[in-house]
């Protein structure tokens, strides 16, 4: 087949989300939304693009992420940019370049890019929800972070699902850690992947966060961080774990939870499902970044932050048989056999009302119109015909109760349709993600 007749796809590792499914991702942004900006977070918006170097400073050189998965090109300028692989690293570089007043407190939702195998709720073009907040070094802020995304998780109405987190320690206490590490792992590097044997003198973290047999063997009673840290850093840890107490968070404390980005310091966490088979089944993490601003040209800021996967998220959701989320229903349908201007304005006019409305085109007969009308999901139908045009009134027909019809004033359409339904419709899922039941409008005039 030539390229002329073949039909056109998505790139491997890529996907749509159309509607009505889009309606879930809508009312899954209105939840995380409505969580943190009670909490202080405001939208912000960075490129998809960033240069290279933000990557690389920020994230590390030898991690894999910028080693083996991030899409780097030239631009037209020569310039060697790359595709987001992360939301963290863009919203510091914006922090360093706009320099917002502190403490910052941001939320974002993009699309990220990495170059990997696709598989179940891991694509190469994938879709984070975050935030990140800047300023504070106060432990009670990770706690904040952690717990507002366990709400989120919960108010979904997921519960298998759990949160390890660990510390990173700082400059002061990670490096004779890494010794004591290093000397561990060199013992039985024979055991080790190859990989992670070859890494073993510039990084012996990775080995730890290395799922292949061997290395979980190599490193099985290796030493903890957490068990190696300085005072600041111990007072620091010990603090988080006494508010995702008090908070009610449960989490357990892992050793091997060490992330892969070479920004991180001091607390890390993570939250997996336990619905999830695959070994791909964390749904969101993150942790406290203190030198990441300074890495990427900035003063001295400590923060934190988290990102979660929309896709592997909403797998999860289905895993569990959680957060369904039906279309919202129009509120009528307009059908007009007639051909004139009349469902052009009243299907107007319900829209200034507030009210859902959508129409047929095309001047398709009226068994057609009435057929696109049910599919549509609308409560009511409204019918213009030679008759109706003459007597400058419509037909007002229920779809989804008795199917009783009457005639209404063309200028009083959008009333009509109000007291057809009772005074009531079905609005969109509330900010806690449960579909609410029919209630009396207050959003219309």
């Amino acid at each position: 087949m030539s390229d002329k007749t073949m039909a056109a796809r998505a790139p491997s590792g890529t996907h749509d989300v159309l509607w009505p499914e889009s309606t879930r991702w809508e009312s899954l942004l209105a939840l995380f939304a409505a969580h943190v900006e009670r909490a202080g977070y405001g939208l912000a918006h960075t490129p998809i693009f960033e240069d290279v170097k933000v990557f690389r400073r920020g994230i590390g050189e030898g991690s894999d992420v910028v080693g083996k998965e991030m899409y780097e090109f030239e631009d037209r300028g020569g310039r060697t940019l790359a595709l987001r692989p992360e939301g963290t690293a863009p919203m510091v570089r914006a922090f360093v370049q706009r320099r917002p007043p502190l403490p910052w407190k941001a939320w974002y939702a993009t699309p990220a890019f990495r170059y990997e195998r696709p598989q179940a709720g891991r694509y190469r073009q994938h879709h984070q929800l975050g935030l990140e907040a800047l300023g504070p070094s106060d432990p009670d802020l990770d706690v904040e972070v952690i717990s507002i995304a366990d709400g989120i998780f919960r108010s979904l109405g997921l519960t298998a699902f759990g949160l390890r987190i660990n510390s990173m320690g700082d400059d002061v206490c990670r490096p004779g850690y890494l010794d004591l590490l290093r000397a561990h792992l060199e013992e039985r590097s024979d055991q080790l992947c190859a990989e992670h044997r070859g890494r073993l003198e510039a990084n012996p973290l990775r080995a730890l966060d290395c799922k292949r047999d061997e290395c979980r063997a190599a490193t099985a009673d290796a030493p903890g961080l957490a068990d190696h840290l300085c005072e600041p850093c111990r007072a620091h840890f010990d603090r988080v774990r006494q508010g995702l107490d008090a908070m009610g968070v449960p989490y357990q404390l892992d050793h091997r939870l060490v992330r892969g980005f070479d920004y991180y310091t001091r607390t890390t966490f993570e939250f997996a499902s336990a619905a999830l088979v695959s070994a791909q089944n964390g749904i969101g993490g993150g942790g406290r970044y203190d030198r990441l601003v300074e890495m990427l040209g900035g003063p001295p800021t400590p923060g934190i932050g988290i990102g979660i996967g929309i896709e592997r998220l909403l797998l999860a959701c289905d895993a569990e048989g959680v957060f369904p989320v039906d279309p919202v229903p129009l509120d009528a349908f307009v059908v007009d056999v007639v051909g004139g201007e009349a469902a052009r304005d009243i299907t107007a006019a319900l829209h200034r009302a507030g009210l859902r409305a959508d129409r047929a085109y095309d001047n398709r007969s009226m068994k057609a119109q009435l057929k696109a009308a049910d599919r549509s999901g609308a409560l009511m139908v409204l019918i213009v015909g030679p008759d109706e045009v003459a007597a400058g009134t419509v037909s007002l027909r229920s779809l989804r109760g008795a199917g009783d019809q009457r005639s209404v004033p063309i200028d009083g359409v959008a009333d009509a349709v109000r007291a057809s339904l009772g005074g009531t419709t079905l609005d969109p899922p509330d900010p806690s993600g449960n579909v609410v039941a029919p209630h009396p409008r207050k959003d219309h005039p």
